[in-house]
């Protein structure tokens, strides 16, 4: 479900604020960078930004961290938040604020926030009694708990009985599905709508316990009508949204409601439930998006400090560069749909993509106006209408598509310009043109048309890539990318004839592997002789494979190939799967129809694009046809 851009005088984009205590790992900088994109690119586009992120520093974990590393809760939390700012740095995030939760203005926000909840009479006082988790600091119900194990955490849980204040959320749950109905853009991608959508529809929505008593957990923010009480950390912690734009956004206060919340598909029903209703509650304006992206995994396992899988971001950093990392992760899997991340695939995208694209257009591209001009622009003879109408054309479609996260596509887009650029390098043969005075008209265009293109494409990746674009244009143009605005930079003919431009240093350099030895051929099994037969297989070997129903939520095209098609499907969870179908089907009209997948098939990679699956179809003489089902069952059953 993709929306057209419409004109926006400002943005304001938000990251979760992210939990002190964890040691920043490849998702809180797949989260951080997603929104520096977007930041960065409404800035191009002339609007008024506002970044946020920061440090949610109240809670039970917090306070026993502390203890045991003998400090105070102040102290710890001035420490610990100094890791993520030092990544943010590391990976070029420009967040115009870092909120900390233990901010004063912060706690005076949320203070004010439930004063006028309790005078409206949606906060009450009741006796209760529950199963509470200390590691997640959540109240669960009878029905939630098994074994006396946290549903979330699988922590042992204990049984608490005591008097808290409750938000009144219950009466919100028709209002939510109303809202989210009405506005198919609030939550995405759309498989995460119908599970929040899913989750109101199947379940009562329950008042809110946002207080703790003071005597068991004294590091929180002060309930304003109740001394004895602390607030409950999710409630504070969600407000930092809303006192952000209160007292960090300097003079405007016109920035809410934000344009878009980015979150891990985790902790999606918090925003989308929670927050949403304290919102209503007071008849503030609900954000215009929630975007809740998916994981990465390691070798198909979430990752996480327990398991010794997380990967360490200043690591990557360190040997391949922030750019190359920043490129990788939005190049590599659809944002929403989680994805395995390992360090062979990040090599495979520099050395393809970078070093063999990007960097060996940008090397022979000045190479050649070093040769065959001394470096200057040359004045063409005329304008290479074709290539003009791309680069000027394409802006529309990478806005389109930021506008709507789909942060693949937009490098798609991008990518078609470089693709064209370096075609045309091979149509023209510069290096022929160069042999004859009668041709000389001609790679004086060639060659500024080069240049001219390279501008644009430095202009469109910035956003991705910062440090390395903003060099490139600035080789091109003596100029600072990120002051320029897209509208007023993104026409032909803008780079100046006669320039001296500088020599460039080889932008990504390939990264050598080691090549491992061909594994010897294995010995063919003649087929069976009998018709019909094939090999058998027993039970057990059947038992193994894993069929689900998937609906069909996006199709496209695979670039470069006449048969393949991208489906994003949902199977209970969203995925891509790549089918080889593309002769027998149009993307356009597989959306809506649910098929069979091998829902855990190992990961493999067609042209370039993992599929996380396969298709089940049928051929004939005919040609070929998908497996579907007769009637409407839910995505992600068991076919059996």
């Amino acid at each position: 479900m993709e929306e057209k851009s419409v004109e926006v005088k400002s943005f304001y984009v938000t990251t979760p604020i992210y939990y002190v205590n964890d040691v920043p790992h490849i998702g809180h900088a797949y989260t951080t960078v997603a929104a520096d994109i977007l930041a960065r690119f409404n800035r191009l586009m002339g609007r008024g930004v506002f970044f946020l992120t920061g440090t949610d520093e109240h809670g039970q974990k917090v306070l026993k961290a502390a203890q045991a590393a003998g400090l105070t809760p102040s102290a710890h939390t001035d420490k610990l938040c100094e890791n993520f700012k030092k990544l943010w740095t590391r990976l070029d995030i420009t967040n115009d604020a870092f909120i900390r939760t233990t901010h004063p203005d912060h706690i005076s926000t949320v203070q004010d926030f439930l004063l006028q909840l309790f005078n409206k009479g949606e906060i009450v006082k009741r006796r209760y009694e529950g199963w509470y988790c200390t590691h997640d600091e959540r109240f669960w119900t009878d029905k939630d708990i098994k074994d006396g194990i946290c549903p979330d955490c699988g922590r042992a849980v204990e049984k608490i009985e005591e008097e808290n204040y409750f938000f009144l959320m219950s009466k919100y749950h028709d209002r939510l599905v109303t809202h989210i109905k009405d506005n198919p853009g609030y939550i995405m991608p759309e498989s995460r709508r119908n599970e929040v959508l899913g989750f109101l529809r199947s379940n009562a929505l329950g008042d809110l316990c946002i207080s703790r008593p003071a005597q068991r957990l004294s590091w929180g923010v002060p309930m304003p009508f109740d001394n004895n009480y602390v607030t409950y950390v999710w409630f504070d912690a969600l407000i930092n949204y809303y006192s952000a734009t209160r007292y960090l956004s300097g003079n405007k206060k016109d920035f809410w409601p934000a344009t878009v919340h980015i979150v891990g598909k985790d902790i999606l029903t918090t925003h989308a439930v929670f927050w949403s209703a304290m919102l209503m509650a007071l008849d503030i304006p609900l954000p215009k998006r929630l975007f809740a992206h998916g994981w990465w995994t390691m070798k198909g396992q979430k990752m996480s400090k327990s398991l010794g899988n997380a990967v360490d971001p200043f690591k990557i950093i360190e040997r391949y560069g922030a750019d190359a990392l920043r490129y990788f992760l939005f190049r590599e899997v659809t944002f929403g749909l989680d994805g395995d991340f390992s360090e062979e695939a990040l090599v495979g995208r520099i050395n393809t993509d970078l070093a063999n694209d990007l960097g060996n257009l940008v090397s022979r591209s000045f190479a050649m106006l070093n040769k065959f001009f001394q470096g200057k622009i040359p004045t063409p003879d005329a304008a290479e209408i074709e290539l003009k109408t791309l680069a000027e054309d394409i802006l529309l479609s990478i806005a389109d598509h930021l506008n709507n996260l789909a942060f693949h596509r937009a490098l798609d887009d991008i990518w078609t310009l470089v693709t064209y650029l370096n075609k045309y390098i091979d149509t023209n043969k510069p290096w022929v043109l160069a042999k004859s005075s009668e041709t000389e008209g001609r790679l004086r265009t060639v060659i500024y048309s080069l240049m001219e293109g390279l501008r644009f494409v430095s202009l469109y990746l910035y956003p991705f890539m910062p440090k390395s674009m903003a060099m490139l244009y600035n080789h091109l143009t003596n100029g600072d990318a990120s002051i320029v605005t897209l509208p007023e930079v993104s026409q032909w003919g803008l780079i100046e004839k006669n320039m001296q431009i500088k020599e460039i240093e080889q932008m990504f350099p390939r990264i050598e592997t080691e090549i491992k030895p061909p594994k010897a051929p294995q010995a063919s099994v003649p087929p069976p002789k009998e018709e019909g037969i094939i090999d058998i297989i027993d039970i057990a070997d059947f038992a193994k494979v894993r069929l689900k129903t998937a609906k069909i939520i996006a199709a496209e095209a695979v670039k470069g190939s006449s048969k393949l098609i991208r489906l994003t499907v949902d199977s209970g969870g969203e995925r891509q799967v790549v089918a080889g179908i593309g002769k027998h089907y149009k993307p356009e009209e597989l959306p809506g129809k649910t098929v069979v997948i091998v829902a855990n098939l190992k990961p493999a990679k067609l042209m370039g694009v993992e599929s996380q699956g396969m298709v089940l179809a049928a051929s004939d003489a005919e040609g070929l046809t998908l497996i579907t089902v007769d009637r409407e069952i839910p995505p992600g059953a068991l076919v059996k």
